[in-house]
């Protein structure tokens, strides 16, 4: 490829290897940016095509719901970038046992493809230190039914997250909020719905109820510094220590 792309990256300590001082992993500074069509419509344009940008959002969008229907049928789907598979997650108790909502959860996976592979290689990797995020942390992380602070919680249950400026700001800003991400890896999943409280040492959020059972990092992505100074590029902050994301029926019971 002629162009070269440069990744930059923060290094922080591994939460899963806490025994090894030295052992760091990366996050990518444009962590939360995320492109919508409307972007790519605009991009498309710039690149001189000779249709307009209205015209090819539609397509666009008129793609995104062919996509999501050849999905739902429970087909395959792959472009010059991305390999969509359908898969249902949850084991079944002999051959006699029912499709539960409860147990198994209807999923897609996404696989780059091998041109997508191939490009990769072209990125290079600047790494800007070990992240600093300005005396802003989160702290502690309570499951509200059961007041768990050991990092088992439930899906669809409350949760209290403290720590110093935490608060997320612009609140509906897109790529702004608090994110659950599987510790290995996969995408990181935002709230469905807004905190019920969202202060710069307190927010109280549900996690989404269709979050699959494992383990996650709590991600909180925000440019707030202050009451009155907000930063010109978002910081992400994680709680150190995993979150154990349990189905609600089957979550540790509050202590008598």
């Amino acid at each position: 490829m002629s162009k070269n792309y440069i990744w930059k990256i923060w290094l922080r300590l591994n939460p899963l290897n806490r025994s090894v001082e030295n052992d760091y992993i990366a996050d990518t500074s444009t962590f939360g940016r995320t492109a919508h069509n409307e972007e790519v419509a605009r991009c498309i344009v710039k690149g001189r095509s000779e249709m307009r940008y209205e015209t090819i959002l539609s397509i666009l969008n008129e793609r995104d719901t062919v996509v999501r229907d050849i999905l739902l049928s429970g087909s395959s789907v792959q472009d010059g970038n991305v390999y969509l598979a359908p898969r249902i997650t949850g084991t079944w108790t002999g051959l006699s046992q029912t499709y539960d909502p409860q147990l198994h959860k209807t999923t897609v996976d996404a696989y780059p493809t091998s041109s997508l592979r191939r490009a990769l290689r072209a990125v290079g990797v600047d790494i800007l230190g070990r992240k600093n995020c300005g005396g802003a942390l989160i702290g502690l992380v309570t499951d509200v039914r059961t007041g768990d602070t050991g990092g088992n919680v439930s899906a669809g249950g409350e949760i209290i997250i403290e720590g110093r400026k935490i608060m997320v700001v612009p609140a509906r800003e897109e790529g702004l909020g608090v994110f659950f991400a599987p510790v290995d890896g996969g995408q990181a999943i935002p709230l469905d719905a807004p905190p019920a409280l969202n202060t710069p040492r307190r927010i109280i959020c549900r996690i989404p109820a269709q979050v699959t059972a494992g383990a996650y990092m709590l991600q909180i992505v925000t440019r707030y510094s202050n009451s009155s100074v907000r930063l010109k590029y978002p910081r992400t902050l994680e709680y150190e220590l995993p979150l154990t994301i349990h189905a609600l029926h089957s979550a540790p019971q509050p202590a008598e």
